[in-house]
């Protein structure tokens, strides 16, 4: 059979952009795809409704495709995620609510299914559901390299009962080899008759390599994005795909819109967000680590390389094939529970001076004078995680509490004097094993917008930033006064400066002690004085 080439551009690429591509460049794309010989345009999710901004090709309405000028020539197809079809009680609700328009009214051709292992059986009515409304459906199955010869036949004698066009496998983490493909596709086909599609992702700089691999053993519906562009370091690219599958049809592709949309779109964008193989993703295609966690490392410049490096080695000996936010700053929703703690900062800052030494460069710059201050007037002074720039002697505490900084920074902590104070009773255990033999000092945390509250062992700040949560821990001590070094701000542009300028006026509405900054700052929300004359 002729292969069948899916681009999934506006669905895996929306993962670095909201999903919120310009009206105009997705004209352009559609034309590009009819020009490059591409069969099926997957234009998008359809998730349901959520909180937080996601642009159209996160839901690829019917009324945003009636919207588009679509040619004729291209099958146009969603996918949904298996999760979010069982987390709907009323199944077939959940589903109408979906997909409300036959196939014959809705511009959507097909309807893929991205499913863990453990999802498929339960998902599989939902394919006979849209088969009745005259929807092609296709399945992908995620993380199927690491599943065994009995699982994979099993689950393809299931699905074979079900009307299923084509049963994808997905090298979800990034870690397959030509060889993992020959032999999955050779499982699959000891109980799966009908198209096998494959769906690679780029940790290793493989995906190309695997998905021409797959095609040679038989499998017929490739996938790819333009650029790659695609979760973590990205997909096998269709620039290089279609050229592979003009020369499996005898045919030419014409590539030139193509080209002339990554000039002025694709590529600018790649240079900002950054997909593609790097020793990163490689490493964690290699062990087998949800590259999500490396993209969010990577987006983040807290994060510095051997932080990065130390969060795979963690990751590598824990769960890391499965995302999970309790081990990432999403720590907006990890710290959403009712906080709780045991230590009470109070029996050491009431009535003190506290300076907080963050990590900006007015600190090490400063550092004569900063360190002549604390030996003259005695504050107690707290450092933002590992904060190395004034003497060690000089430094009282440590504060963190951002899961994944504290992973990284786990054996440093370790060696490093000061105690720690941290939510250490609400931290996932793994993470306070990696602490064990620390002294910890637990101050409880929660993180709820537009609010700070201040008790005696907890406290509740607007974000999970590490300066709201020390300025936090202050307040509740009922410090004094608060001195901050190095809080310099952000280059111009960065988003950061107007979450810390915000944080600073919230609190500024609270009774409490006031906040001087005693080295150079952008932030108007913080009075300012010198460190050479205070």
């Amino acid at each position: 059979m002729s292969p069948v080439l899916l681009d999934c551009t506006f669905r895996d690429g929306g993962y670095y952009n909201a999903w919120d591509f310009p009206d105009f460049i997705v004209g352009r794309y559609l034309q590009a795809m009819k020009a490059a010989q591409v069969d099926v345009v997957e234009l998008g999710f359809r998730f349901p409704s959520a909180a937080g901004f996601a642009g159209p090709n996160a839901y690829t309405t019917d009324d945003y495709l009636r919207g588009l000028d679509i040619p004729q020539e291209l099958t146009v197809a969603v996918m949904v995620n298996g999760a979010d079809v069982l987390i709907d009680p009323d199944f077939d609700a959940g589903l109408e609510r979906l997909f409300p328009e036959t196939a014959a009214q809705s511009p959507v051709d097909m309807v893929r299914f991205a499913c863990h292992y453990h999802e498929c059986e339960r998902v599989l009515p939902a394919a006979r559901w849209l088969a009745d409304r005259g929807y092609r459906v296709g399945f992908n199955l995620m993380q199927i390299t690491k599943r065994t010869e009995a699982e994979v036949t099993s689950l393809a004698r299931t699905v074979r009962d079900w009307p299923v066009e084509v049963l994808y496998f997905a090298d979800s983490v990034g870690g397959m080899q030509p060889d993992d493909a020959t032999r999955v596709i050779g499982w699959m086909r000891q109980e799966w008759e009908g198209p096998i599609g494959v769906h690679t992702h780029d940790n290793m700089g493989l995906a190309l390599a695997n998905t021409l691999r797959a095609a040679g053993d038989g499998a017929e519906w490739l996938d790819a994005t333009v650029t790659g562009m695609g979760r973590g370091p990205g997909n096998a690219r269709t620039e290089e795909l279609a050229i592979e599958v003009a020369d499996m049809r005898n045919s030419k592709a014409n590539l030139v819109p193509l080209l002339g949309l990554i000039r002025d779109y694709f590529g600018p964008i790649k240079a900002k967000c950054g997909w593609g193989s790097n020793p990163f993703y490689y490493l964690s295609g290699k062990y087998g680590i949800h590259p999500t966690y490396v993209q969010q490392m990577l987006a983040d410049p807290r994060y510095d390389e051997e932080d990065i490096i130390n969060v795979i080695d963690h990751l590598r000996e824990a769960d890391g094939q499965k995302f999970s936010t309790t081990a990432m700053e999403s720590a907006r929703n990890f710290y959403c529970g009712e906080p709780r703690g045991s230590w009470s900062p109070a029996e050491l800052m009431q009535d003190r001076e506290v300076l907080i030494l963050g990590t900006g460069p007015g600190v090490a710059r400063h550092r004569k004078a900063i360190e002549a201050y604390i030996r003259r007037a005695r504050p107690l002074v707290m450092a933002l995680n590992t904060q190395t720039d004034v003497a060690a002697d000089l430094i009282d505490l440590r504060v963190a509490c951002n899961p994944v900084r504290l992973l990284a920074d786990a054996e440093e902590h370790r060696d490093l004097p000061q105690p720690l104070i941290t939510p250490a009773s609400m931290l996932p255990g793994h993470l306070r094993e990696e602490l064990d033999g620390k002294q910890l000092l637990d101050f409880g945390l929660s993180v709820k917008k537009d609010s700070f509250e201040f008790d005696r062992t907890h406290c509740i700040t607007p974000n999970p930033m590490v300066m709201s949560y020390a300025l936090a821990i202050a307040n509740s001590g009922k410090a004094q006064r608060i001195l901050m070094a190095g809080f310099d701000g952000y280059p111009a542009g960065d988003a950061r400066n107007q979450e810390i300028e915000s944080t600073l006026h919230l609190l500024a509405q609270n009774d409490g002690p006031e906040r001087i900054s005693v080295t150079p700052t952008r932030y108007s929300g913080l009075k300012a004085r010198s460190i050479y004359g205070i």
